[in-house]
Protein backbone atom coordinates (compact mmCIF):
# COMPACT_ATOMS: atom_id res chain seq x y z
CA UNK A 1 0.00 0.00 0.00
CA UNK A 2 2.96 2.36 0.28
CA UNK A 3 4.05 1.70 -3.07
CA UNK A 4 0.54 2.37 -4.34
CA UNK A 5 0.32 5.91 -2.16
CA UNK A 6 3.80 6.62 -3.58
CA UNK A 7 2.18 6.67 -7.21
CA UNK A 8 -0.74 8.11 -6.63
CA UNK A 9 1.19 10.74 -5.47
CA UNK A 10 2.76 10.97 -8.62
CA UNK A 11 -0.43 11.08 -10.43
CA UNK A 12 -1.47 13.71 -8.41
CA UNK A 13 1.68 16.06 -8.91
CA UNK A 14 1.10 15.10 -12.84
CA UNK A 15 -2.60 16.26 -12.91
CA UNK A 16 -2.01 19.32 -11.00
CA UNK A 17 1.02 20.17 -13.59
CA UNK A 18 -1.81 19.06 -16.29
CA UNK A 19 -4.98 21.45 -14.83
CA UNK A 20 -1.97 24.55 -14.38
CA UNK A 21 -0.65 24.08 -17.76
CA UNK A 22 -4.53 24.19 -19.02
CA UNK A 23 -4.82 27.58 -17.90
CA UNK A 24 -1.43 28.78 -19.17
CA UNK A 25 -0.95 31.30 -21.96
CA UNK A 26 -2.43 30.66 -25.09
CA UNK A 27 -3.92 27.07 -24.25
CA UNK A 28 -6.50 28.63 -21.60
CA UNK A 29 -7.95 30.36 -24.40
CA UNK A 30 -8.41 27.46 -26.00
CA UNK A 31 -10.00 25.76 -23.43
CA UNK A 32 -12.41 28.33 -22.62
CA UNK A 33 -13.66 28.04 -26.18
CA UNK A 34 -13.72 24.41 -26.03
CA UNK A 35 -15.57 24.35 -22.71
CA UNK A 36 -17.95 27.42 -23.49
CA UNK A 37 -18.57 25.28 -26.75
CA UNK A 38 -19.58 21.95 -24.58
CA UNK A 39 -21.70 24.31 -22.05
CA UNK A 40 -23.88 25.45 -24.29
CA UNK A 41 -24.00 21.98 -26.24
CA UNK A 42 -25.62 20.60 -23.04
CA UNK A 43 -27.50 23.82 -22.81
CA UNK A 44 -29.44 23.26 -26.20
CA UNK A 45 -30.47 20.17 -24.52
CA UNK A 46 -32.09 21.22 -21.64
CA UNK A 47 -35.42 23.66 -20.88
CA UNK A 48 -35.34 26.90 -19.25
CA UNK A 49 -38.40 25.49 -17.18
CA UNK A 50 -36.81 22.37 -16.49
CA UNK A 51 -34.16 23.24 -14.19
CA UNK A 52 -35.73 26.88 -12.84
CA UNK A 53 -38.79 27.00 -11.07
CA UNK A 54 -41.19 29.80 -11.22
CA UNK A 55 -40.60 29.77 -7.37
CA UNK A 56 -36.84 29.91 -7.40
CA UNK A 57 -36.98 32.69 -10.18
CA UNK A 58 -39.25 34.94 -7.94
CA UNK A 59 -36.86 34.14 -4.99
CA UNK A 60 -33.33 34.77 -6.80
CA UNK A 61 -34.90 38.32 -8.36
CA UNK A 62 -35.84 39.61 -4.76
CA UNK A 63 -32.40 38.56 -3.55
CA UNK A 64 -30.84 40.29 -6.27
CA UNK A 65 -33.13 43.42 -5.60
CA UNK A 66 -32.48 42.73 -1.76
CA UNK A 67 -29.37 42.36 -1.08
CA UNK A 68 -27.56 44.20 -4.37
CA UNK A 69 -30.12 46.89 -4.74
CA UNK A 70 -28.94 47.80 -1.14
CA UNK A 71 -25.89 47.12 -0.72
CA UNK A 72 -23.15 49.14 1.18
CA UNK A 73 -21.14 49.51 -2.30
CA UNK A 74 -24.06 51.12 -4.24
CA UNK A 75 -24.82 53.40 -1.47
CA UNK A 76 -21.35 54.56 -0.69
CA UNK A 77 -20.62 54.74 -5.02
CA UNK A 78 -23.86 57.24 -6.03
CA UNK A 79 -22.79 60.09 -4.30
CA UNK A 80 -19.65 59.56 -5.49
CA UNK A 81 -20.37 58.64 -9.59
CA UNK A 82 -22.59 62.11 -9.28
CA UNK A 83 -19.95 63.99 -8.54
CA UNK A 84 -17.61 62.29 -10.43
CA UNK A 85 -20.24 62.97 -13.81
CA UNK A 86 -20.94 66.82 -12.58
CA UNK A 87 -16.58 67.14 -13.12
CA UNK A 88 -16.76 65.63 -16.34
CA UNK A 89 -19.48 67.73 -17.52
CA UNK A 90 -18.11 70.68 -16.27
CA UNK A 91 -15.44 70.17 -18.54
CA UNK A 92 -16.66 68.46 -21.41
CA UNK A 93 -16.81 70.70 -24.16
CA UNK A 94 -15.77 67.81 -27.14
CA UNK A 95 -19.54 66.56 -27.33
CA UNK A 96 -22.50 68.70 -27.57
CA UNK A 97 -26.14 67.74 -26.47
CA UNK A 98 -27.18 66.71 -29.73
CA UNK A 99 -24.26 64.14 -29.75
CA UNK A 100 -24.98 62.29 -27.08
CA UNK A 101 -29.49 62.30 -27.20
CA UNK A 102 -30.58 61.73 -30.85
CA UNK A 103 -33.51 64.43 -31.71
CA UNK A 104 -35.87 61.68 -32.76
CA UNK A 105 -36.49 59.93 -29.91
CA UNK A 106 -36.59 63.28 -28.46
CA UNK A 107 -39.51 64.02 -30.29
CA UNK A 108 -41.15 60.78 -30.12
CA UNK A 109 -41.15 61.08 -26.41
CA UNK A 110 -41.85 64.87 -26.02
CA UNK A 111 -44.92 63.80 -28.57
CA UNK A 112 -46.02 60.96 -26.92
CA UNK A 113 -46.11 63.00 -23.71
CA UNK A 114 -48.38 65.94 -25.07
CA UNK A 115 -50.50 63.60 -26.91
CA UNK A 116 -51.55 61.93 -23.22
CA UNK A 117 -54.26 63.32 -22.84
CA UNK A 118 -56.16 61.03 -21.00
CA UNK A 119 -53.68 61.13 -18.23
CA UNK A 120 -53.43 65.31 -18.64
CA UNK A 121 -57.03 64.85 -17.72
CA UNK A 122 -57.00 62.78 -14.82
CA UNK A 123 -54.44 64.76 -13.48
CA UNK A 124 -55.86 68.49 -13.93
CA UNK A 125 -59.11 66.67 -12.63
CA UNK A 126 -57.47 65.65 -9.32
CA UNK A 127 -55.69 68.78 -8.93
CA UNK A 128 -58.92 70.39 -8.77
CA UNK A 129 -59.56 68.36 -5.49
CA UNK A 130 -56.56 70.34 -3.61
CA UNK A 131 -57.34 73.41 -1.80
CA UNK A 132 -53.66 74.73 -1.95
CA UNK A 133 -53.13 74.48 -5.19
CA UNK A 134 -56.60 76.47 -5.92
CA UNK A 135 -55.08 78.76 -4.07
CA UNK A 136 -51.91 78.81 -5.79
CA UNK A 137 -53.75 79.22 -8.71
CA UNK A 138 -55.81 82.15 -7.59
CA UNK A 139 -52.45 83.58 -6.69
CA UNK A 140 -51.30 83.10 -9.97
CA UNK A 141 -54.19 84.55 -11.57
CA UNK A 142 -54.25 87.39 -9.45
CA UNK A 143 -50.08 87.96 -10.16
CA UNK A 144 -51.21 87.47 -14.07
CA UNK A 145 -53.92 90.53 -13.66
CA UNK A 146 -51.49 92.67 -11.01
CA UNK A 147 -49.08 92.65 -13.67
CA UNK A 148 -50.81 93.30 -16.07
CA UNK A 149 -52.62 96.30 -13.82
CA UNK A 150 -49.35 97.78 -12.86
CA UNK A 151 -48.15 97.95 -16.85
CA UNK A 152 -51.46 99.98 -17.72
CA UNK A 153 -51.02 102.35 -14.23
CA UNK A 154 -47.25 102.98 -15.82
CA UNK A 155 -48.67 103.99 -18.99
CA UNK A 156 -51.81 105.97 -17.58
CA UNK A 157 -49.73 107.76 -15.18
CA UNK A 158 -48.08 109.67 -17.96
CA UNK A 159 -51.14 111.16 -19.16
CA UNK A 160 -52.11 114.36 -16.90
CA UNK A 161 -54.72 113.91 -13.93
CA UNK A 162 -55.59 109.99 -14.37
CA UNK A 163 -52.25 109.33 -11.52
CA UNK A 164 -55.04 110.66 -8.92
CA UNK A 165 -57.43 108.58 -10.30
CA UNK A 166 -55.42 105.41 -10.38
CA UNK A 167 -54.43 105.94 -6.75
CA UNK A 168 -58.46 106.74 -5.52
CA UNK A 169 -58.73 103.42 -7.44
CA UNK A 170 -56.23 100.92 -5.96
CA UNK A 171 -57.22 102.54 -2.21
CA UNK A 172 -60.73 101.58 -2.88
CA UNK A 173 -58.89 97.66 -3.83
CA UNK A 174 -56.72 97.70 -0.58
CA UNK A 175 -59.87 98.33 1.47
CA UNK A 176 -62.21 95.58 -0.44
CA UNK A 177 -59.15 93.10 0.19
CA UNK A 178 -59.44 94.20 4.27
CA UNK A 179 -62.69 93.70 4.44
CA UNK A 180 -62.43 90.03 2.02
CA UNK A 181 -59.74 89.16 5.36
CA UNK A 182 -62.05 90.38 7.76
CA UNK A 183 -65.49 88.34 6.46
CA UNK A 184 -66.94 84.77 6.69
CA UNK A 185 -69.08 85.42 3.74
CA UNK A 186 -66.26 86.80 1.52
CA UNK A 187 -64.03 84.38 2.67
CA UNK A 188 -66.34 81.77 0.92
CA UNK A 189 -66.52 83.51 -1.90
CA UNK A 190 -62.81 83.88 -2.40
CA UNK A 191 -62.99 79.95 -1.85
CA UNK A 192 -65.27 79.46 -4.45
CA UNK A 193 -63.24 82.10 -6.68
CA UNK A 194 -59.94 80.04 -6.00
CA UNK A 195 -61.60 76.76 -7.50
CA UNK A 196 -62.98 78.96 -10.61
CA UNK A 197 -59.44 80.33 -10.96
CA UNK A 198 -57.82 76.85 -10.84
CA UNK A 199 -60.79 75.36 -13.16
CA UNK A 200 -60.03 78.25 -15.45
CA UNK A 201 -56.42 77.75 -15.47
CA UNK A 202 -56.62 73.77 -16.05
CA UNK A 203 -58.66 74.54 -18.63
CA UNK A 204 -55.82 76.97 -20.03
CA UNK A 205 -53.64 74.27 -19.39
CA UNK A 206 -55.95 71.81 -21.53
CA UNK A 207 -56.24 73.90 -24.32
CA UNK A 208 -52.63 75.03 -24.73
CA UNK A 209 -51.47 71.15 -25.02
CA UNK A 210 -54.17 70.33 -27.52
CA UNK A 211 -54.32 73.56 -29.30
CA UNK A 212 -51.20 75.50 -29.12
CA UNK A 213 -47.99 74.41 -30.91
CA UNK A 214 -46.78 73.16 -27.48
CA UNK A 215 -44.55 69.86 -29.08
CA UNK A 216 -43.11 72.29 -31.49
CA UNK A 217 -42.14 75.30 -29.19
CA UNK A 218 -40.35 71.90 -26.92
CA UNK A 219 -38.76 71.07 -30.11
CA UNK A 220 -37.68 74.48 -30.80
CA UNK A 221 -36.20 74.59 -26.90
CA UNK A 222 -34.66 71.41 -27.79
CA UNK A 223 -32.88 72.59 -31.04
CA UNK A 224 -31.70 75.38 -29.15
CA UNK A 225 -29.38 73.28 -26.86
CA UNK A 226 -28.61 70.36 -29.34
CA UNK A 227 -25.61 72.36 -30.48
CA UNK A 228 -24.33 73.61 -27.16
CA UNK A 229 -21.61 71.79 -25.44
CA UNK A 230 -22.28 69.15 -22.96
CA UNK A 231 -20.60 71.66 -20.32
CA UNK A 232 -23.72 73.87 -21.08
CA UNK A 233 -25.74 71.76 -18.83
CA UNK A 234 -23.93 72.88 -15.11
CA UNK A 235 -25.60 76.03 -15.70
CA UNK A 236 -29.01 74.62 -14.81
CA UNK A 237 -27.96 73.12 -11.44
CA UNK A 238 -24.72 73.22 -9.19
CA UNK A 239 -22.74 70.08 -8.06
CA UNK A 240 -24.59 69.75 -4.44
CA UNK A 241 -27.92 69.99 -6.31
CA UNK A 242 -26.53 67.20 -8.48
CA UNK A 243 -25.30 65.46 -5.28
CA UNK A 244 -28.48 65.72 -3.48
CA UNK A 245 -30.71 65.29 -6.37
CA UNK A 246 -29.15 61.65 -6.63
CA UNK A 247 -28.92 61.09 -3.42
CA UNK A 248 -32.82 61.70 -2.68
CA UNK A 249 -33.87 59.27 -6.22
CA UNK A 250 -31.54 57.03 -4.71
CA UNK A 251 -33.54 56.83 -1.06
CA UNK A 252 -36.65 56.93 -3.04
CA UNK A 253 -35.59 53.35 -4.84
CA UNK A 254 -34.49 51.70 -1.62
CA UNK A 255 -37.62 52.69 0.55
CA UNK A 256 -39.78 51.54 -2.65
CA UNK A 257 -37.86 48.39 -2.67
CA UNK A 258 -38.79 47.73 0.60
CA UNK A 259 -42.42 48.11 -0.13
CA UNK A 260 -44.88 45.10 0.12
CA UNK A 261 -46.29 46.34 -3.53
CA UNK A 262 -43.13 46.38 -5.30
CA UNK A 263 -42.69 42.65 -4.18
CA UNK A 264 -45.88 42.32 -6.07
CA UNK A 265 -44.52 43.53 -8.94
CA UNK A 266 -41.16 41.59 -8.88
CA UNK A 267 -42.90 38.70 -8.79
CA UNK A 268 -45.11 39.26 -11.59
CA UNK A 269 -42.52 40.32 -13.97
CA UNK A 270 -40.69 37.44 -13.12
CA UNK A 271 -44.23 35.26 -14.06
CA UNK A 272 -44.30 37.23 -17.31
CA UNK A 273 -40.53 36.11 -18.25
CA UNK A 274 -41.16 32.54 -16.89
CA UNK A 275 -44.29 32.00 -19.13
CA UNK A 276 -42.50 33.72 -21.89
CA UNK A 277 -39.05 31.44 -21.71
CA UNK A 278 -40.36 28.45 -19.76
CA UNK A 279 -40.25 26.31 -23.13
CA UNK A 280 -36.71 27.48 -24.70
CA UNK A 281 -33.57 25.94 -23.96
CA UNK A 282 -31.29 27.33 -22.57
CA UNK A 283 -28.73 28.08 -24.98
CA UNK A 284 -31.24 29.66 -26.90
CA UNK A 285 -32.17 32.50 -24.82
CA UNK A 286 -28.26 33.58 -25.49
CA UNK A 287 -29.66 34.79 -28.78
CA UNK A 288 -32.27 36.88 -26.47
CA UNK A 289 -29.94 38.61 -24.53
CA UNK A 290 -27.72 39.93 -27.00
CA UNK A 291 -24.96 37.18 -26.37
CA UNK A 292 -23.22 34.26 -28.07
CA UNK A 293 -20.70 32.23 -27.04
CA UNK A 294 -17.60 34.33 -28.66
CA UNK A 295 -19.24 36.98 -26.38
CA UNK A 296 -18.81 35.15 -23.35
CA UNK A 297 -15.11 33.74 -24.27
CA UNK A 298 -14.32 37.05 -24.75
CA UNK A 299 -15.19 38.14 -20.72
CA UNK A 300 -13.75 35.47 -19.56
CA UNK A 301 -10.44 36.02 -21.41
CA UNK A 302 -11.06 39.60 -20.54
CA UNK A 303 -10.75 38.85 -16.69
CA UNK A 304 -9.86 35.07 -16.78
CA UNK A 305 -6.04 35.14 -17.26
CA UNK A 306 -5.20 38.08 -14.69
CA UNK A 307 -6.69 36.24 -11.90
CA UNK A 308 -5.69 32.96 -12.89
CA UNK A 309 -2.08 34.13 -12.68
CA UNK A 310 -1.78 35.71 -9.89
CA UNK A 311 -3.11 32.61 -8.35
CA UNK A 312 -0.50 30.90 -10.04
CA UNK A 313 2.40 33.23 -8.93
CA UNK A 314 1.45 33.32 -5.03
CA UNK A 315 0.56 29.01 -4.98
CA UNK A 316 -3.00 29.49 -4.43
CA UNK A 317 -4.25 27.93 -7.75
CA UNK A 318 -1.96 25.01 -7.10
CA UNK A 319 -2.71 24.09 -3.29
CA UNK A 320 -6.69 24.45 -4.39
CA UNK A 321 -6.61 21.99 -7.26
CA UNK A 322 -5.03 19.66 -5.16
CA UNK A 323 -7.14 20.15 -1.99
CA UNK A 324 -9.60 19.11 -4.44
CA UNK A 325 -7.82 16.20 -5.94
CA UNK A 326 -5.84 14.65 -3.33
CA UNK A 327 -9.28 12.89 -1.98
CA UNK A 328 -9.91 10.85 -4.67
CA UNK A 329 -6.21 9.96 -5.37
CA UNK A 330 -5.78 8.92 -1.93
CA UNK A 331 -9.12 6.83 -1.70
CA UNK A 332 -9.33 3.28 -0.80
CA UNK A 333 -10.63 2.47 -3.99
CA UNK A 334 -7.70 4.36 -6.00
CA UNK A 335 -5.06 3.03 -3.47
CA UNK A 336 -6.13 -0.46 -4.08
CA UNK A 337 -6.40 -0.33 -7.98
CA UNK A 338 -2.51 0.90 -7.90
CA UNK A 339 -1.89 -1.78 -5.19
CA UNK A 340 -3.25 -4.40 -7.73
CA UNK A 341 -5.84 -5.51 -5.54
Amino acid sequence: MTQARQIAERLLDAQVDYLLGEVTGERFAEVIARDVAAVLAVGDTIRFGDVVSLADGEETVARVFDRIGGSPVIADTVGVFSDAIYDHIATNTDYTLGDVVDREPVEALLEKIFGMHQAQERILDRLTESPLVATVASRFVDKLIGDFMQANRERAEKIPGVSSLMSLGQSAANRAKKVAADSTFVGDLAGKGALFALKRTNNAIRDMLRDAPVHSAAMEFWDLHADEPVAGLREYLTQKDLNELVQICYEIAVTTREKEYFGLLVRECVEVFYTRYADHTLSSMLPELGLNADDISTEILRYGPGVIEAAKRNGVLAELLRERLEPFYFSDQVLGILAGE
